[in-house]
C-alpha cells in the first residue's frame, strides 16, 4: 500500500506544486493521474521517489516512511521503484543494451558498472526483457537511432530490469502518436497485470484512462480535485478538472 498524506511542495519563489494532497494506492493497482500541464502530476510522481523533496506531508510505502528515509535508505527503496519518463531519459550515444542494463545499477558493484561489466544473468535478463517489449533486434543499435516509440520501449525495459514493485510513468505517451500510445500503454498494463506491479501513470487523454486505469486521481493547480473510477468522471467533474472550455474526448 502506498499512502500519500497531506503532501505539499512549494518551489523557490513561492510557486505551489502540490497543496495538501492525500490518497492511497493499493498494491497492484493501475492508477492514472490526470490534469492539465502544470497541475502537479510530475511533481507528485517525483516526490514519491524523492527526485523532488516534498515541503510538507508524508509518503509511506508498505509501512516505510519514504519522506523520512536517509539517502542510503532511498537507494535501496529506489531499486524497487521503476521510473518511465516522457522524454525517455536515455543515454543517446550508448547502445540499447547498455541503456537497459542501467536498470541493474542498484544491484551491481559500482566499480563494475563503471566499466559496463554486468553478470551474465543480467545480460540474459536484458535480452529477455527487450524481447518482451518487441525490440530485441535493436539491442546493439544506438539509442538515438530509434524512433520515439522504440525509445520508450527501451525506457520501459530499463524499468523492468529493476524487478520493480512499483512503476512511476510520467507522461509516458505524451510525445507519441495515438497508435504508439496504445502500444506503450499495453506494455505498462502487462507489467501491472502479469508481474503484479503497482503502476502510477500520469496521462492527458481520458480515453486512455478509461481503457487502462483501475482508478483515477485528478489534480488542478496542485490540489486533489477527484479520486474514483474512470466511470465516475462525469461531465461536470471533467469541467472542474480541466476547465469549462475543455472538450471531452473519450
Amino acid at each position: 500500500m502506498l499512502k500519500v498524506e497531506h503532501l505539499t511542495k512549494i518551489y523557490e519563489g513561492g510557486v505551489v506544486g502540490l497543496e495538501d494532497v492525500s490518497f492511497e494506492v493499493p498494491d497492484q493497482q493501475f492508477l492514472a493521474v490526470i490534469g492539465l500541464s502544470g497541475s502537479g502530476k510530475s511533481t507528485l510522481l517525483r516526490c514519491i521517489n524523492r527526485l523532488i523533496e516534498p515541503t510538507e506531508g508524508r509518503i509511506t510505502w508498505d509501512g516505510v516512511d519514504i519522506t523520512a528515509a536517509s539517502q542510503e535508505e532511498m537507494r535501496r527503496i529506489r531499486r524497487k521503484i521503476g521510473m518511465v519518463f516522457q522524454h525517455f531519459n536515455l543515454v543517446h550515444r550508448s547502445k540499447v543494451m547498455t541503456n537497459v542494463l542501467a536498470g541493474r545499477l542498484g544491484y551491481v558493484n559500482p566499480l563494475a558498472s563503471l566499466v559496463n561489466r554486468f553478470p551474465k544473468s543480467d545480460i540474459e535478463k536484458a535480452k529477455a526483457t527487450l524481447d518482451r517489449v518487441g525490440i530485441m533486434d535493436k539491442a546493439e543499435a544506438r539509442a538515438d537511432e530509434l524512433s520515439g516509440g522504440q525509445q520508450q520501449r527501451v525506457g520501459i525495459a530499463r524499468a523492468m530490469m529493476q524487478d520493480p514493485e512499483m512503476v512511476l510513468a510520467d507522461e509516458p505517451v505524451a510525445s507519441l502518436d495515438p497508435v504508439l500510445a496504445d502500444s506503450i500503454m499495453s506494455y505498462l498494463v502487462d507489467i501491472n497485470k502479469n508481474d503484479n506491479v503497482t503502476v502510477l501513470c500520469s496521462l492527458h487523454f481520458l480515453d486512455l484512462v478509461h481503457r487502462y486505469a483501475d482508478f483515477v486521481i485528478a489534480l488542478n493547480d496542485g490540489k486533489l480535485m477527484f479520486e474514483g473510477t474512470p466511470a465516475e468522471i462525469t461531465d461536470e467533474k471533467f469541467k472542474e478538472i480541466y476547465g469549462q472550455e475543455a472538450e471531452r474526448l473519450g
